[in-house]
């Protein structure tokens, strides 16, 4: 299953892209990361089946074992494209919470773009690994 992240901005040269760097190379799953800019911009098609998760301050909070469990259950239900999207500064539409398959958010706190974008590249990386049974993770 491809793991898609969609995001609006560029992440240019920062810490932050080391760090999204860093867990796109530790990757095994087949990854694709798109960048728009903050306005408009063609989101490419999708692979059909295809899920989609937005990241957004009124999602639900979920623990990287149940991250990797609903990446397990898509992927063996046989879903191609698991998109994960960020929005503009201002968040998603009312229209693109509806349409989304699941809301996340990363906690109560307003996080910067780039930082969320580094935190969900790690949390990807650490979902793939705990289905793999890697040590990476520490549960308990």
């Amino acid at each position: 299953m491809l793991l898609h992240v969609v995001a609006r901005g560029k992440i240019g040269r920062s810490p932050e892209a080391d760090l999204v760097a860093r867990y796109e190379k530790r990757l095994t799953w087949p990854f694709r990361s798109t960048e728009l800019p903050e306005a408009g911009g063609k989101v490419p098609d999708p692979q059909a089946p295809v899920r989609t998760v937005l990241l957004d301050e009124r999602g639900k909070q979920i623990s990287s074992e149940e991250l990797a469990a609903l990446l397990g259950r898509w992927r063996d239900e046989g879903v191609r494209e698991a998109r994960f999207v960020l929005g503009a500064a201002d968040g998603h539409s009312a229209d693109e919470r509806a349409e989304a398959d699941v809301l996340l958010a990363f906690g109560r706190a307003t996080w910067p773009h780039l930082l969320a974008r580094a935190m969900l590249l790690e949390q990807l990386y650490r979902a793939t690994t705990i289905l793999a049974g890697h040590p990476y993770h520490r549960a308990g």
